[in-house]
């Protein structure tokens, strides 16, 4: 059991995977940091000094925290539309290089032949 654990940790698609979550978790920490240091602040000001993370509600004895959701919901947008940016640029460049690399199409000989045969033919009949 231990061999074949080893085995299925380290095909290359765990170690991609891992590699993306550890990733994936510094880049959040990163737009959470962006959000909280500086866009909500600045987005705050502009509503009057309100901080969201501070906005509640209370019902009976609940305390409803609508303004963290709000945060998070920021956190979330802006995250995802940075990520949404970096596979954009990402696949671009990818597929400029699979342009570049990508071979010239094989033409069979036939139909090389069957081509010249029909341009002739066109070239003959226009005058």
């Amino acid at each position: 059991m231990w061999n074949e654990f080893k085995k299925f940790a380290m095909k290359g698609n765990v170690l991609d995977l891992a590699v993306g979550v550890v990733i994936g978790a510094a880049f959040g920490k990163i737009v959470s940091s962006l959000v909280d240091d500086m866009i909500m602040p600045l987005v705050g000001l502009l509503m009057g000094g309100v901080d969201f993370t501070k906005l509640t509600v209370k019902i009976g004895e609940a305390e409803l925290k609508y303004g963290q959701f709000l945060q998070n919901v920021v956190d979330f947008l802006i995250v995802a539309f940075s990520i949404f940016l970096f596979v954009r640029i990402i696949n671009k460049y990818v597929n400029r290089k699979e342009k570049e690399n990508k071979p010239a199409p094989v033409v069979d000989k036939n139909i090389e032949l069957l081509t010249e045969i029909r341009d002739l033919l066109k070239n003959k009949q226009q005058p």
